[in-house]
């Protein structure tokens, strides 16, 4: 396929394009007027206004450093009062999905973080999330598969909770696991056992790795920890052997520009690798891990990395298929998916098949 001209388009036209996410997470993805309302309970004891947003959204002042980005998360985990809320935001999530024009997505969140604030059972959680993500995504017409987040600074037993209980609810809309949290200084081995038999059990297995972590990282999670598919994975070039195994199994890898650059994983948006990762033949999709903090959408992503990057829209359209057929779906539904996609963008972008 060859596009003419693929010069600076509107936001508006990126909007239009179909669209597939696969990393996004649930508590990152809070818009700013639900978390000012919920802010407002005064047991809370939250700022609001300027404030407010400072402390739950990453603006251009702050610093470039993971510890910045995930501090957010801190702030955000105080709002999660009620039942009522945890759908609420599921909720709201989906819808914004929807008028992006995303066709297909893979929210992906983490119990112990929702179970916090009032010491919810975990299991309970879970049952929220995905009864608000069934009804919202046949309301909003948008299909939508869950992924359940373990982190590496939280403790093994908490992993093990909340993996056995994703496991029980496989075919409920929950379809993975996903291993989250500080790279740096926390190690993925004592979570070994427990991905490997999250995997076992049928759930898909999502790995942030190579992010902060150095590019070893994703060959040892591809080796060892049944890895489908790469969170991040930006750090891989430095890392031969992660790059020649990750081409022979085709791993897609979830990048997430304008996170890796917010959070101090690239020390550029100019510098990002993901046009190398491309050249090395490397499976890259495009997504926003935490919208809502980053104050963007996947369109905003699209058109990024296609003025920044250079990206064309054969291209982009190309990473958007890879996409769908790494969803985490039965192998028809992802060629079905693939195969709309495909046509959609093609028409939508005026792309000329050669």
């Amino acid at each position: 396929m060859a596009l003419p001209d693929d010069s600076k388009q509107t936001g508006e036209f990126y909007k239009q394009l179909p669209k597939v996410e696969l990393h996004r997470h649930l508590e990152g993805s809070l818009r700013f007027e639900t978390i000012q309302e919920l802010a407002s309970d005064p047991a809370l004891n939250l700022p609001l206004g300027t404030q407010l947003a400072r402390l739950v959204q990453v603006h251009d002042n702050d610093p470039r450093t993971f510890s910045n980005f995930l501090a957010k998360f801190t702030h955000l985990r105080q709002l999660y009062q009620s039942p009522e809320i945890i759908k609420r935001i599921t909720r709201e999530a989906i819808k914004d999905a929807a008028e992006d024009n995303i066709r297909y997505l893979e929210l992906r969140f983490s119990p112990v973080a929702l179970s916090k604030a009032q010491g919810y059972v975990i299991g309970q959680v879970m049952d929220w999330v995905q009864q608000s993500a069934e009804e919202a995504a046949r309301e909003f017409d948008i299909p939508t598969r869950l992924i359940a987040t373990i982190n590496r600074h939280e403790e093994v037993d908490l992993a093990v909770e909340v993996t056995q209980a994703a496991s029980e609810r496989l075919g409920d809309g929950i379809v993975g696991l996903d291993l989250a949290g500080h790279e740096v200084g926390y190690s993925s081995e004592p979570f070994k056992a427990i991905i490997q038999h999250a995997r076992r059990s049928g759930l898909h297995i999502s790995i942030h790795a190579g992010e902060w972590g150095p590019g070893d990282n994703v060959h040892y999670a591809l080796e060892h920890l049944a890895a489908e598919r790469i969170a991040h994975g930006i750090r891989v070039l430095e890392s031969p052997p992660g790059i020649e195994l990750a081409c022979e199994k085709n791993t897609a890898f979830e990048v997430c520009p304008t996170s890796n650059y917010q959070s101090g994983a690239v020390a550029s948006m100019e510098s990002h690798p993901l046009p190398r990762m491309l050249a090395h033949g490397l499976n890259v999709t495009i997504n926003t891990d935490d919208p809502g903090i980053s104050q963007i959408c996947l369109s905003d992503e699209y058109q990024l990395v296609c003025e920044v990057f250079g990206i064309s829209h054969s291209q982009l359209c190309e990473m958007t298929v890879a996409a769908a057929r790494a969803a985490f779906i039965p192998h028809a539904e992802r060629e079905t998916l693939a195969i709309d996609i495909r046509t959609e963008f093609i028409r939508t972008a005026g792309i000329e098949e050669e």
